[in-house]
Formats: C-alpha cells, sequence, structure tokens
C-alpha cells in the first residue's frame, strides 16, 4: 500500500543549504513515482514527502512550504479538495497536478487561490522545480502582502483613534496661546490612552481638560475618545464641572471593557477677566502654574478616580499672574528614572525641571517637548508610558 511517507531526494552534487518540503498528495502510485524520479534527476533541493489521499495528508499541511496536490482523489475531487487544503494549510504554498484534458481546472484553481497548476505528462524535472519554488515565493509574497494591508489598516485606525485623541482647541481668544505634545507608548506598538481638550464657553471663560485611560491598549485608547467627545459636548452645554465629572463617571463604567478599567483626569476652568483658574482632580497631578522662571503645583485635593465610584471632587481657586502659564501633563512624563538610581522623577522633579528650562530661555512653544527629552535624558532613555502635556499661556498684551 502507498501511505504517507517521507522520499527524500538525494542530490549527486554537493549538499544543498536550503531544502524546500514538498508534500505530494497523489493516490496513483505511479504518478508520484514519476514525480520522484523528476526531481531526483533534476537533482532538486527539494524534501518530499507522499500521502495517498485528504485523510493522510491532513497531519502534515502545516509542515511544509508547498503541497503538490491531485484534483482526483479518493476522499476529495476537483475544486472541493482544493478548497479544504488551502482552508486547512491557509499559509502554504499550493500547486494543483490535472490531467491532459483538465487544464481548464487548472486555471479555476488558481482563481480559486492556488498559486500555479501543472498537467501531468507535460512536465520534466526542471519545470517541476521551478513551478515548485515559484509557487512558494509567489506565496510568500501574497503572505507579505497581506500582512502590509493589515498594518495599513492597524494605522488607519490608530489615525483615526489619535484624531479623536488629539482635537483642535475650540477657541476664538486671542488671549491664550495652547501648545500640546502627545506620544502614545510605542514599546507595545499600540496607541495610548491619554486624551485632552480644549473649549471656550465664552469671551471670558475657557476650559481645558487632560485624562489618562488605565492601560495601553486600543480598547483604552477608543474608551480615552469617548470621554474626551463627552467632557467636549458636556461643556458646551454650559453643564458645570462638578457634575460633569460626575456623568464622565457613568460614562467610564457603561463603556469600559473590563471592570477593572478606570481613568484619571484634571478639569480647569479659567476665567480671563478675573485672572482666576478653578480646579477639580479626579486622581491626577495636578496642573503647574509657571510665572517667570518659576513653577508650582496647584494646591488642588485629589479627587477619586473615575470607575471606582462617584464621588464630590472638590474645587480649588487659583489667582494668576499676569505672565501665567498652566501645564497640564500625564503621570507618562513623571515616572521615569533618575539615571542610575531607584527614584524616580515625580511631580517635585518635574518643577524642577520646568525651571531649568525657563531659566534657559525655553519658549512656551518649546517647553512641551524640551520637557520629555529632559525627562528621557534623565531616564536613559524613552518613556514606556504614554505622555500627553497642553500647556496654556497667556499672551503678552500689545
Amino acid at each position: 500500500m502507498f501511505t504517507a511517507a517521507s522520499v527524500p531526494i538525494q542530490p549527486r552534487g554537493p549538499a544543498r543549504l536550503t531544502r524546500l518540503r514538498v508534500l505530494l498528495i497523489e493516490d496513483d502510485e505511479g504518478d508520484a513515482f514519476l514525480v520522484e524520479e523528476l526531481l531526483r534527476e533534476q537533482d532538486a533541493a527539494i524534501q518530499l514527502t507522499v500521502a495517498r489521499s485528504l485523510r493522510d495528508a491532513r497531519a502534515l499541511l502545516g509542515e511544509v512550504d508547498c503541497i503538490l496536490l491531485d484534483l482526483g482523489l479518493p476522499d476529495a475531487q476537483g475544486i472541493d479538495g482544493l478548497r479544504r487544503v488551502l482552508a486547512d494549510a491557509p499559509g502554504t504554498a499550493v500547486c494543483v497536478l490535472t490531467g491532459q484534458q483538465d487544464t481548464h481546472i487548472g486555471i479555476t484553481a488558481v482563481a480559486e487561490g492556488a498559486q500555479d497548476y501543472l498537467v501531468k505528462g507535460q512536465v520534466d524535472g526542471a519545470l517541476l522545480e521551478r513551478a515548485v519554488q515559484y509557487a512558494v515565493e509567489r506565496k510568500y509574497a501574497e503572505e507579505n502582502a497581506r500582512r502590509l494591508r493589515e498594518v495599513e489598516l492597524r494605522q488607519a485606525e490608530s489615525a483615526r483613534l489619535e484624531r479623536g485623541l488629539l482635537p483642535q482647541p475650540l477657541m476664538t481668544t486671542d488671549q491664550l496661546a495652547v501648545h500640546t505634545f502627545y506620544r502614545p507608548g510605542r514599546y507595545e506598538g499600540v496607541l495610548g490612552g491619554d486624551f485632552f481638550d480644549v473649549v471656550q464657553t465664552s469671551p471670558e471663560t475657557v476650559h481645558v481638560m487632560i485624562g489618562d485611560v488605565s492601560g495601553h491598549d486600543v480598547d483604552g485608547a477608543a474608551l480615552g475618545v469617548e470621554l474626551r467627545v463627552a467632557w467636549r459636548a458636556l461643556t458646551l452645554a454650559g453643564v458645570a464641572p462638578e457634575q460633569t465629572l460626575t456623568a464622565m463617571e457613568q460614562v467610564l463604567s457603561s463603556e469600559r471593557s473590563h471592570p477593572s478599567t478606570f481613568a484619571t483626569m484634571a478639569v480647569v476652568r479659567i476665567d480671563l477677566a478675573a485672572g482666576r483658574a478653578s480646579c477639580w482632580l479626579a486622581g491626577h497631578p495636578p496642573p503647574l502654574l509657571l510665572s517667570g522662571t518659576r513653577a508650582a503645583p496647584l494646591d488642588v485635593p485629589y479627587g477619586l478616580l473615575l470607575g471606582v465610584g462617584d464621588a464630590p471632587r472638590e474645587r480649588a481657586d487659583a489667582d494668576l499672574p499676569a505672565d501665567w502659564s498652566l501645564l497640564l501633563y500625564t503621570d507618562g512624563l513623571v515616572e521615569g528614572r533618575l539615571g542610575d538610581s531607584p527614584d524616580r522623577l515625580g511631580d517635585e522633579g518635574l518643577v524642577g525641571l520646568c525651571g531649568t528650562r525657563l531659566a534657559r530661555g525655553d519658549t512656551m512653544e518649546r517647553l512641551p517637548a524640551s520637557l520629555v527629552e529632559s525627562a528621557e535624558t534623565l531616564n536613559g532613555g524613552p518613556m514606556a508610558d504614554d505622555i500627553a502635556i497642553v500647556l496654556l499661556s497667556k499672551e503678552p498684551t500689545p
């Protein structure tokens, strides 16, 4: 009985460096022997394994580079056999074998997903070896093109999410300048969950917020987009920040994919006429107030994280000096190490970095990026977490 067996084709010349693994599925013993002889005479760099039926071949399908498939098997006839092989071995090249009267079936097989077809009785060793090599290379090219399409689709999805995370500030005033920095934690190759927004609701009132969803996956990024859009809609509708944070708690709890997912937020309302800022925190680092070369965190009580239960977040007010700027950031900026020390930069370290950069003459436009550069220099490399920064600066009066 001609059963599944490994038939190594021994080279007559020097040993081959690379041998393609080929599975011949052929129930006719004479045709199988002819294939072996053609490859042996060609001194082909191929290791041939023969199976007499699709059932015998099933366990071997994923272990070879190419499948030579007869379309007239005892347990699979015509295109149906090809479809079953393609379904069981989607990453393997397939070259079908047809009779002289069945070339139209070979063309149909290629249309169905085979890489090539050969007509029995019209094949010599050189053509057979070349057909196998070409089939393998075409399959590699198809797989690479498929992976490229998948990458392009993921990049397009990430770009759509990133546009949602990074909105255009909705402002008409010329009294403020807005400078931002955003970079996902690319070490994991996915989009991050940091988000921010700036909205002006009256000639004298500007709202700004920044937030961070736990985790680094696309679900976290999508949730960040939902939270940002919800905040903008509620703010434009005139809902007070305290009630907005309560609504954000509800949005997060209903939209998160896992009950352990949480988020932090810092919300600031600026009264331009009074030169005053009101701030609310939901487990987020407080904004830094910059003036001249000095930096100091706003004195704001830490409120409860979003996603762990609703509770009132206390408001804190601060008078703003004539040359004020407000820096809002996510904790990815301050979680880096201080050189070889186990200590982290932390919020206090960021205050020092701000003072240093301002003393060196950094402009407000340059400051967010230079803070990241300084933090990464201290860390000895890029940060692992996502980083988002929003910097609002009072423009000088002409």
